[in-house]
């Protein structure tokens, strides 16, 4: 790891990166592709020394309450936040300010804040994002080695859910010839139906490859599944837009049981649920006995 001093912490659309790099390993991750310009080794964490005082004077600013997200592209749960909390002390101040949470991992170390987030979650909202992407527990951590397991990120799901916490799952990205079955995306849609989510975000059965990550995936494809990265490059060459084979088969499978239980898997709409900013103070007040009458 290194330390940085950073000028800013949120983007216009109110999203932050506590940490720039990762050390979950994913073998398909698109954080690593060039364009995002970042100027150290990947599993050499930049820590945004920072990034609490910034986030502070932020919020301290706006003049209205907002979602504030976290997690697109660097997991705020990394193995360094356990020593660290610099997760925790920016979740600390979105709760302090009044603010709302929408926070985006695929580790179960999200637990640690569980009582944060309820909190959060009482006076406003917030969404746990997790990532899901291989039922099947072998492959799982071939895929996604150093993280929590498909398995521990499903119970930390469930106990989202026993706490009134609400979640989205994000179903991507899924690797054509490795995960790309109907036994895999079921055994995904299962568990989103027993945790009870509110959305399942699925672009469609694939993934995208650019400079950066296209190398290292290709790299781990060699590692892992001999013969597979010649298979990649005969179907798609250099496409940024890797898609599945089973696509059109397997995404009219996830919106038909989506559909069927409830679940959010519009693209947009998960999206707008995300930004949406909910005051359940304000709605409390709106509740009150006799305000209902006001208009009678």
């Amino acid at each position: 790891m290194h330390e940085k001093e950073v000028k800013g912490i949120l983007s216009a659309q109110n999203g932050m990166n506590i940490y720039r790099g990762c050390t979950h390993g994913c073998i398909y991750c698109d954080s690593r592709s060039k364009c995002y310009q970042m100027h150290h080794d990947f599993e050499d964490i930049e820590v945004k020394i920072n990034a609490a005082e910034l986030l502070e004077d932020a919020l301290r600013r706006k003049r209205k309450k907002c979602m504030i997200g976290t997690g697109a592209m660097s997991d705020p749960y990394i193995h360094l936040e356990e020593k660290l909390g610099n997760t925790r002390k920016c979740i600390e101040l979105i709760h302090h300010y009044g603010f709302g949470l929408t926070i985006q991992t695929k580790s179960a170390r999200i637990l640690r804040d569980l009582e944060l987030l309820k909190k959060i979650n009482e006076k406003s909202k917030c969404v746990v994002q997790m990532t899901l992407t291989t039922y099947d527990e072998a492959l799982n951590k071939v895929v996604e080695p150093n993280v929590s397991t498909t398995r521990e990120r499903f119970e930390a799901l469930k106990i989202m859910r026993d706490n009134g916490i609400p979640t989205v799952v994000w179903l991507s990205p899924v690797l054509p010839f490795i995960n790309d079955t109907e036994e895999n995306i079921l055994g995904i849609l299962d568990y989103c139906i027993e945790a009870k989510v509110h959305g399942i975000i699925c672009f469609g059965i694939g993934l995208t490859l650019r400079e950066g990550n296209r190398e290292y995936f290709y790299k781990k494809l060699d590692e892992h599944f001999p013969g597979m990265k010649a298979r990649y490059i005969e179907k798609y060459g250099y496409a940024y837009q890797v898609s599945s084979p089973n696509n059109g088969k397997l995404m009219s499978m996830v919106k038909k049981i989506c559909k069927s239980h409830d679940i959010l898997c519009d693209i947009n709409e998960c999206f707008s649920y995300l930004h949406k900013f909910e005051d359940k103070n304000e709605y409390e007040q709106l509740m009150l006995p006799g305000l209902d009458k006001l208009g009678e």
